[in-house]
């Protein structure tokens, strides 16, 4: 009885040091997994055409207090990227699935009439996604937040409880 219980507790420290070694290891290896972002000669050619948008008026952007009021272009940030929504001259939305390294292309790409509170885009995690998903989700949205920042744009914030 002895030498199995012995064995039974050898057996069991060894599952338990199998489990903590390919927890670690996965941790690790999200560890290393990095988001993709813009790379620097994206961002100036897209900085330069954007300079062209005027700043963002706070006294219009403020005001809003939910997205579907929200006529500047918006983000909502995903684990596997982002969708870049945009109110079209006939009052549709247009959504875009884009990479955040491609950012900066996608928002060169929109007409002036596109941003009328100036340069600002809401930004939005995804709601509803599986807890793994999110550290992929916050590292695209401050990938997202940082290109932003890098070609001038401000980021608005959204939480479930509304813009921030």
């Amino acid at each position: 009885m002895v030498r199995f219980q012995a064995g039974l507790a050898l057996a069991l420290s060894l599952v338990a040091m199998l489990v903590l070694m390919t927890g670690c290891k996965s941790a690790a290896a999200r560890a290393r997994t990095t988001v993709a972002t813009a790379s620097p000669q994206a961002v100036a050619s897209a900085e330069q055409k954007l300079a062209k948008i005027p700043p963002p008026s706070k006294t219009q952007y403020m005001s809003v207090h939910t997205l579907a009021g929200w006529e500047n272009p918006y983000l909502t940030v995903e684990e596997s990227g982002a969708t870049l929504h945009v109110i079209l001259a006939n009052g549709q939305r247009q959504d875009e699935v884009v990479r955040v390294s491609d950012l900066p292309a996608a928002l060169n790409a929109l007409p002036e009439n596109s941003w009328p509170y100036g340069r600002v885009v809401a930004v939005e995690e995804i709601r509803g996604e599986p807890a793994a998903a999110r550290p992929a989700v916050r590292s695209n949205v401050e990938a997202a937040l940082k290109t932003l920042g890098d070609l001038g744009v401000v980021a608005y914030e959204w939480n479930e409880s509304g813009l921030r």
